[in-house]
């Protein structure tokens, strides 16, 4: 059996891991709208509505910005991998013929 099988539901699960960063951001807005509605109509002041609402679209954002630094994490790791970085199978390579010249 080899043993750089990939599993068997990766895609799947690389799928919905991406697929979940556009549903938290929905979901993060809607819950903001929720909340600036229930104030307004708890407290009668009509601002704090754009207040949920502001508060959806950072919560958002936020979501947007740890899923950046969960993918950045990952490709720094792969650029440190010589199998995808060209410079360190390039030296690699460079370190071998200068071998076979001695």
């Amino acid at each position: 059996m080899e043993e750089n099988k990939e599993p068997r539901f990766k895609k799947v699960v690389d799928a919905a891991d991406g697929l979940s960063l556009g549903i938290s951001m929905v979901v993060a807005v809607l819950f903001g709208v929720g909340i600036g509605w229930l104030m307004r109509e708890w407290t009668g002041i009509g601002w704090l509505f754009w207040l949920g609402v502001f508060w959806g679209i950072a919560a958002a954002l936020l979501n947007v910005y740890k899923a950046y630094k969960k993918q950045k994490s990952a490709l720094d790791k792969l650029a440190n991998d010589p199998r995808y970085n060209y410079k360190a199978t390039r030296d690699r390579y460079e370190d071998e013929d200068e071998d076979e010249k001695y």
